[in-house]
């Protein structure tokens, strides 16, 4: 397996996990009596907006086309760091930490060379 190979996994398992634990993270918060945040309509938004991010990352690893893939990315990072900000709004630190490792996931996915980008390319045309 090579370098960027793995790189590319990385990057797409961290987005996938920190989409996932958002998502967890949040309808704990909402469903959970004396989280402060239970029932309140920000933090249905989250779960969905976690739930997209998962979606999204999910897509953006198969997606063979590069435009679709760029509009994707910008699409996520637009949407972890707005959902990592209403996480420090609900005062959900572990919401925020978990779209803290999405990013970095986004930063491993965006930082491949275009050549390992391209190698991958008809996944799902």
């Amino acid at each position: 397996m090579s370098r960027s190979n793995t790189s590319y996994r990385l990057g797409a398992v961290l987005m996938l996990a920190g989409g996932l634990a958002g998502g967890i993270i949040s309808a704990y918060a909402y469903f959970t009596p004396l989280t402060g945040v239970s029932g309140t309509p920000g933090a249905l938004l989250v779960i969905l907006s976690s739930v997209l991010i998962f979606l999204a990352s999910l897509i953006v690893a198969l997606v063979g086309s590069r435009a679709w893939r760029n509009v994707l990315r910008v699409l996520l990072v637009l949407g972890i760091v707005l959902t990592g900000i209403a996480g420090l709004f609900l005062l959900q630190p572990m919401l925020t930490a978990a779209m803290a490792v999405a990013l970095v996931g986004w930063i491993i996915d965006c930082a491949q060379p275009a050549r390992a980008a391209r190698a991958r390319e008809g996944a799902i045309a």
